[in-house]
This record gives C-alpha cells, sequence and structure tokens, in this order.
C-alpha cells in the first residue's frame, strides 16, 4: 500500500516504482501516476470509487501490463486503456459497468475481469482478443454468448454463472445430501467464506472430523458466493473431488437472501456445506496467484520433490475424470489450474476443489465448446505437472511421450480439435494399462 500525500508531493518520482497500490477514496484520476510510466508495470486503483482514467494513460505508461480497478464506479470500459500496448491484466469487478465500447481493449490483454457488473453484450472487436485466457464474466446480464468467443484460442478459463445465458441454479439440494443441524457442528475459527476444520456430533457418542465452509459475502473477482454453493452442491460425488457431505441447516445467519432489511451484501449468509476433511499429506500443487487475476500464465508449483511419471500419470487420470464428471452434469470449474489441485505423492492421487469460478451451464448450446475451452487449461497442467517428473528415460520416458501427444491436443488452437474429457480419460486409462479393465463388457440383449 502506498501513501497518496506522499504521491501527491512527488515523492515516489524517480524511486523505480514497478507496483502502485492505493487505497484512499479518488475523486479523480491522480495525475501524478503519470510521472511513473518508465517502470510502472502493476496499478491496482480497486475500492478508491474511481470512474475515468486519462486519455494520455497509454503513452505516459507504456509499460503497464496489470490494471485493477474493482470496487470502483467505471460505467463503461474505459477507451483510454486500448491504447496501453503491453497490458495484459485488466479487473472492473463490481463497478455497475454496463458498457464495453467497440476497440476499448489493450492488443495484449490475456486475462479480463468483469464480474459482478450490469453488462448485457460483448463487443464484436473481442474476438481479435487472440492472448485471452481467462475471462470472468459471472454475476452480469448477458442473455446469451457470442459464437466468436468459443474460437478464441488462448482462453482456458471462463466464468458466466449468475447471467441469464447459464442454468439456472437448483432450488433445491439433492435429495441424498444429508441435512446438518448447525448446533451439531462446532467450527474451530469462524471463517467468512473459507474452509475451516471442524466436528460433526452425530450422536453423543461419535464426532466425526469434519471441515466446514461458509458462504458469505458479495462477489469476489471470480465469482458470487450463491454461485458457487449451487456448483459445489450440483457436483455430486466423484474419488477425485473434495466430497461433500451434508448442507448446513439453523445458520444464526440464515436468512431470506431477498429481505430488504440487510443490504450490506459483504455480510450476507448464502449458506454452508459440511465436507470430508483433506488428509494432512494432500498439498496444493501450486501456489495461488499472487495477484488474483491469473490465467494461462506458467504457475509457480508448490511441491518442489521430483516425482515418478507414473504418479503423475495417475493424478492426471483422476482429475481429467473429476473434469469429466462436472462437465456429464453442465458444470464448468472455471479455474482448473495446480493451486485448486491438493495431491498426495505417496497415493498418487489428486483432489481436486476450488469452485470459487465454477458455473453451472446445463447441457444445452454450449456444452461441446464450453467443455473443450477447459480441456485447455487441463493442457496447462499437464505442462505444470510434466515439470516435476524426475526420469527420462525407460518407462517414465514413455509415459512422458503420451503425456506430451496429449498435452497438444488439448492444447490445439482450434477449440473444436480438442478432445472431450471422456476422450482425456480413456487415453490416460490406457496408458495406464487400464484399457478395458474398467468397463463392464457389452451382453447382448435376449431374443
Amino acid at each position: 500500500m502506498h501513501d497518496f500525500e506522499t504521491l501527491k508531493s512527488g515523492g515516489y518520482r524517480g524511486a523505480g516504482l514497478a507496483q502502485l497500490k492505493l487505497a484512499c477514496p479518488l475523486g479523480a484520476f491522480p495525475e501524478r501516476i503519470l510521472e511513473l510510466g518508465e517502470t510502472l508495470e502493476q496499478l491496482d486503483l480497486s475500492g478508491t470509487g474511481l470512474w475515468s482514467l486519462p486519455a494520455g494513460l497509454g503513452a505516459a505508461l507504456p509499460n503497464l501490463k496489470i490494471a485493477l480497478f474493482s470496487d470502483c464506479r467505471f460505467k463503461v470500459f474505459p477507451r483510454a486503456l486500448a491504447a496501453c500496448p503491453n497490458l495484459e491484466t485488466v479487473a472492473f469487478g463490481n463497478n455497475g459497468m454496463e458498457e464495453i465500447p467497440e476497440d476499448s481493449l489493450p492488443p495484449r490483454l490475456g486475462r479480463l475481469i468483469l464480474t459482478g457488473n450490469r453488462i448485457s453484450s460483448l463487443p464484436a472487436s473481442m474476438a481479435q482478443c487472440q492472448n485471452l485466457a481467462l475471462l470472468r464474466l459471472s454475476d452480469n446480464r448477458l442473455p446469451a454468448l457470442p459464437a466468436w468467443l468459443f474460437a478464441l484460442p488462448s482462453l482456458a478459463f471462463l466464468s458466466f454463472a449468475g447471467n441469464p445465458c447459464a442454468a439456472p441454479p437448483p432450488t433445491k439440494p439433492p435429495p441424498m445430501l444429508a441435512t446438518i443441524p448447525w448446533t451439531a457442528l462446532t467450527l474451530s475459527d469462524d471463517t467468512s467464506d473459507t474452509t475451516a476444520p471442524g466436528l460433526w456430533q452425530q450422536s453423543a457418542d461419535y464426532a466425526e472430523d469434519v471441515a466446514i465452509q461458509l458462504f458469505r459475502g458479495a462477489a469476489t473477482s471470480d465469482r458470487a458466493p450463491r454461485d458457487e454453493l449451487a456448483a459445489r452442491l450440483a457436483a455430486g460425488a466423484h474419488e477425485s473431488l473434495v466430497g461433500v457431505l451434508g448442507r448446513i441447516d439453523g445458520h444464526p445467519d440464515e436468512h431470506n437472501d431477498d429481505d430488504d432489511d440487510d443490504d450490506d451484501e459483504t455480510r450476507r449468509f448464502h449458506g454452508g456445506l459440511v465436507l470430508q476433511p483433506v488428509p494432512a499429506e494432500y498439498v496444493a500443487l501450486g501456489r495461488p496467484p499472487r495477484d488474483n487475476s491469473r490465467g494461462g500464465a506458467p504457475l509457480e508449483l508448490a511441491v518442489e520433490v521430483e516425482v515418478e511419471a507414473a504418479c503423475v500419470l495417475s493424478m492426471l487420470t483422476g482429475i481429467a475424470g473429476a473434469a469429466a464428471h462436472l462437465h456429464a452434469r453442465g458444470i464448468a470449474h472455471g479455474d482448473l489450474s495446480a493451486h485448486n489441485v491438493l495431491a498426495s505423492t505417496a497415493d498418487a492421487h489428486a483432489l481436486v476443489g476450488g469452485f470459487g469460478a465454477a458455473t453451472v451451464y446445463g447441457r444445452g448450446a454450449y456444452a461441446m465448446a464450453v467443455e473443450r475451452i477447459e480441456v485447455l487449461a487441463f493442457a496447462h497442467l499437464v505442462g505444470d505437472m510434466l515439470g516435476l517428473v524426475a526420469e527420462r528415460g525407460g518407462e517414465g520416458g514413455g509415459v512422458l511421450a503420451g503425456l506430451g501427444d496429449l498435452h497438444a491436443r488439448c492444447a490445439a488452437p482450434a477449440v473444436d480439435a480438442r478432445p472431450a474429457f471422456d476422450e482425456v480419460v480413456e487415453e490416460l486409462e490406457g496408458m495406464m494399462g487400464w484399457r478395458g479393465m474398467m468397463r463392464i463388457p457389452d451382453v447382448p440383449a435376449p431374443n
């Protein structure tokens, strides 16, 4: 965080700042920022209430790569950003934005966050954004997604929950899902919308270790909490998904989301889930993105040990199986990347979590294209995990060659040329020697 008074007095001029973050209310764009153009690469003015940018922004800040303006008051996407030659990441979450003019997007745009606005259409000029890897459109007013969106060759991380074009969220929990009274739960840390350990007292004599996730607050850069809850409930069970044991009933903060007496979205309670606890030996494969707006860029892996190719193959098979399971239910994970994968190298097993960018899209017109967009995200994950493999010869070399070929197919620039996740799973199982072993043979029907 930087000091506004120091900025106004010219104290940062010549300081070689690569990043600048202000949090104070701003009535206008501080002109002193334009004096930092030789070195400034990241500008974060989120939460300042800013509503316009100077026309000369691009010329003054030619090295700007990341521009974050979430929780401001931009009603129209500013054309000034189109003149920023190196701008890759742009965030305008929760602005009340209504319009994106044609030719207002920067030429090298790779990540665009527009969650929580009032946008009803996307400009046709966005089809020229060939580097766009991440697009967050959740909680807007889009009646449909344009066909050209599904032809963008780099798009791997897409979310559009909470729009008319997405499937409506289920009104009732799955019939087999347990309803767990809040009074039967003990939470070790009363977090706002994260997952914390706890106990489920199932009887006077038995309590089970669980994880408890509460969904509170307004939309984040990825989603509205109610959309994440809906996706998690619709996901069902799979051996490579963190399991849901039940939905919480009777939490003290429960109320109707349409209750006019509480208009503070930062405190609104949307529901809670009881999850299976993840064993301690499972660790995240990657570290969370530092600017919370990453997509398609190489990820900093958290796992530092080298692993066998067979272990990586086993984990990727489970991850692809979980993705196939989700898409069979019309759900896109939206952020299928290493920081949302918990892995145990000892068990050669991985769990997919992190449903914050998930979209329940149904099985309508978008189904095939949405799935193949996420197949590209899986290709990035394959590339990340191949970097963990130690051996390069023998059986491990054969696995690496096979995964390399699969990576190339999943990363095909033509979206419709990529395989579906069922095909990916079949190929991975074949590499593991499972082909035919996991399937019941066809039985001729009786005459």
